[in-house]
């Protein structure tokens, strides 16, 4: 290196020093050293020597955030560490219960009253984050995924200013994982939405929404355009001896390196500070300049963190303190009915347009009409509308100001003719629905479709393509979808010759599906996904079960005289055998291949499934359990062999501890079938 370029590299060197420190001191502490001016005029020498020496640009330039060309796809990567979810509790009583759970678990392990510190910080609603760095440089962003794996987004990662691209330490270790969280805030969220309006283009509903959507950009340009944030939340993997005692002394030791940290949080000493922190946050919380949904509580001790362990997919040592959901008022315009599969009218409440928990609202479930009538909703009249995340909005109750007037509109009732088809309407004995009993009905001929495309896990086959090609006079019943060809869809708006291709291709694949969830997607009033297993595997063939009778239906598990009487109905309507008639003839699976009840490595075992598996839907974790021979129940009791907990596990995973029942990550059911490192999701 000439003498000349060896300046060029010491200045280049001090200039990045010198940009990252006022950055950080701006981005991330808030109290910056500089103006603007003095900024701008760092940063544009550094850019130009870099320009004028290209050989000395390194990736973690601070000038290269948003360097990379864009991706042509999102590649899947395996995380160092899972990435857990979280048990909720949504009140002091909830909370305390958890802490109770911890000292009792430890107290079976020989640890009496254990002195418990906690942290509490809040709970953005954000996207969880992987960042990992090697020798002091970011190598890899990726999203929480499934807690297993996730999507490398390192491109757009980088374009955020307080995410470090070198670390601030002379000493770096040669690997570490720090876990985070990207949002965006709500002064950034109302400026972008403002410029997209300027600028002719469709505004964004939500803060977390944009937020996913950016971070899921193929070009870092486009996300460097939207503005993002990160919080650091926790240590991950760490090389060279890393270690602390305490979770708040590794918060304290990101913040060194240069990572935001939240700097309200706390370190708690009894349950009763908990508590009172959780519920300032939320008396905080619409001051906030971010949105939070509630507080995360951790114990501090990170021996006592192990010691605790994790149960499922969530860890022991800590929870998360939901806030109540989001709830508005509005007006009930009207409410409309739409007929279910089997004719049942659904009942679902139109809305003065109302803004809740970050969308706007015009609809909402109303459930069955018994809980319309329970509810004394009428039209015309204000109501509570709530929406708790990603839930479907419902309606709560009239607004307090108007139940008690004396002068409200009438009681709504279910139509007297379907809405769909005109036909007249009848109200079952003992039922909570009317029905419409036109079983050709467009409406109850739509959900069945509708639900077939779905239980046959057909990809590209949504209710708008259902509409579509039912509207076109192309289906009429699932056989239908078997005689499309990739040539007569291709010609419709919205399809090309290679969608086309696919959607017909997926179709045909759907005819791998074993016999139990044929039995599931034909559409048999009370036979579920589990029923169709299970009878699937207690007669073997279509033509058995279509020859048995009441009574030998009950011996199937999970089949009672009431059900059994409703399938045998269902299985002798001549449309329902004239359409498994068709299926057969068209190559579906009419006949079971596992083994019989009784039979297989998992014989005699009963399990329950409960929350969300990483990889395996819980079809295919029940499909793997039924092809062993182990059968799979709603409820958990004694004799349950063992309980299968995913993320969001609920009581079900409660009543497994309490009864002293096993319970099962989604490792371990694979560990228990055989089938460590095998594709679980090829059942």
């Amino acid at each position: 290196m000439s003498p000349h370029d060896s300046s060029a590299a010491e200045r280049i060197a001090e200039l990045r020093r010198l940009v990252d420190h006022h950055s950080h001191r701006y981005h991330v502490l808030d109290d910056p050293e500089i103006g603007d001016a003095a900024y701008d005029a760092l940063y544009n020498e550094l850019k130009a020597l870099e320009e004028a020496h290209p050989e000395l640009i390194t990736p973690e330039s601070p000038t290269q955030r948003v360097g990379e060309a864009p991706v042509s796809d999102l590649v899947k990567v395996a995380h160092l560490q899972r990435m857990l979810s979280l048990a909720n509790a949504r009140s002091a009583e909830e909370l305390r219960a958890w802490i109770q759970r911890m000292r009792s678990f430890l107290a079976r392990e020989g640890i009496e009253n254990p002195a418990f510190q906690f942290v509490a910080e809040p709970k953005i609603d954000g996207l969880a984050m992987s960042l990992v760095y090697e020798d002091g440089l970011l190598v890899r962003a990726v999203t929480r995924g499934n807690g297993e794996i996730g999507e490398d987004v390192t491109h757009n990662l980088r374009t955020i200013a307080q995410v470090p691209l070198r670390l601030s330490t002379d000493a770096p270790p040669a690997l570490l994982e720090v876990r985070g969280e990207v949002y965006m805030s709500l002064p950034d969220f109302q400026a972008l939405n403002e410029r997209r309006a300027a600028a002719g283009e469709s505004t964004f509903m939500n803060p977390r929404n944009s937020a996913a959507g950016t971070v899921r950009q193929l070009d870092p340009r486009l996300a460097a355009e939207r503005p993002l944030s990160f919080w650091a939340y926790q240590v991950g993997v760490a090389s060279d001896g890393v270690s602390f005692a305490t979770h708040h002394e590794g918060l304290l030791w990101l913040r060194e390196l240069g990572f935001p940290v939240n700097p309200d949080i706390r370190v708690l000493e009894s349950e009763d500070g908990v508590v009172a922190q959780c519920e300032r946050w939320e008396q905080r919380r619409g001051s906030l300049d971010f949105e939070i949904d509630g507080v995360v509580v951790k114990v501090n001790d990170l021996e006592l963190q192990r010691r605790l362990g994790v149960v499922g997919r969530e860890p022991r040592w800590a929870i998360a303190w939901k806030f109540p959901p989001t709830t508005a008022v509005t007006t009930l315009l009207d409410i409309g009915w739409n007929p279910g599969k089997f004719g049942d009218l659904h009942p679902y409440a139109m809305l003065e347009p109302v803004h809740v928990g970050g969308v706007t609202v015009k609809l909402a479930t109303l459930h069955n009409e018994e809980d319309l009538a329970r509810k004394d909703l009428r039209i015309g009249e204000e109501v509570i509308v709530l929406r708790a995340g990603d839930v479907i909005p419902q309606v709560v109750s009239p607004a307090p100001h108007v139940a008690d007037r004396s002068d409200r509109p009438p009681k709504p009732r279910p139509p007297s003719e379907c809405p769909v088809c005109g036909t007249p309407t009848r109200k079952p004995e003992g039922s909570v629905f009317t029905i419409c009993p036109n079983r050709d009905c467009a409406g109850r001929r739509w959900q069945l479709l509708k639900h077939f495309a779905a239980a046959m896990d057909i990809d590209g086959l949504g209710e708008k393509q259902v509409s579509l090609f039912m509207e076109l006079g192309w289906i009429r019943t699932a056989a239908d979808l078997y005689r499309l060809t990739a040539e007569q869809i291709a010609t419709r708006e919205g399809f090309g010759a290679v969608s086309a291709a696919k959607l017909v291709a997926a179709i045909e694949h759907s005819k791998r599906q074993p016999f139990g969830r044929v039995l599931y997607a034909v559409g048999i009033e009370e036979v579920g996904d589990v029923t169709g297993r299970n009878l699937a595997q207690q007669f073997r063939s279509i033509d058995a079960l279509l020859a048995a009778s009441p009574d030998d239906l009950e011996q199937t598990p999970g089949v009672g005289p009431k059900m059994a009487q409703v399938i045998h109905a269902q299985l002798a309507d001549e449309a329902m055998r004239a359409l498994i008639a068709d299926l057969r003839e068209l190559g579906l699976r009419f006949e079971e291949a596992g083994p019989a009840p009784g039979e297989g490595p998992l014989a005699g075992q009963t399990f329950v499934l409960t929350g969300t598996l990483p990889d395996l839907t819980r079809e295919q974790a029940t499909a793997l359990i039924m092809a062993a021979g182990g059968k799979v129940t709603g409820s958990v009791s004694r004799r349950t062999s063992y309980v299968v907990a995913g993320e969001s596990a609920g009581s079900k995973l409660a009543n497994a501890e309490r009864l002293g029942v096993s319970v099962l990550d989604e490792a371990g059911l694979l560990a228990l079938l055989g089938r460590e490192g095998a594709d679980a999701t090829g059942a």
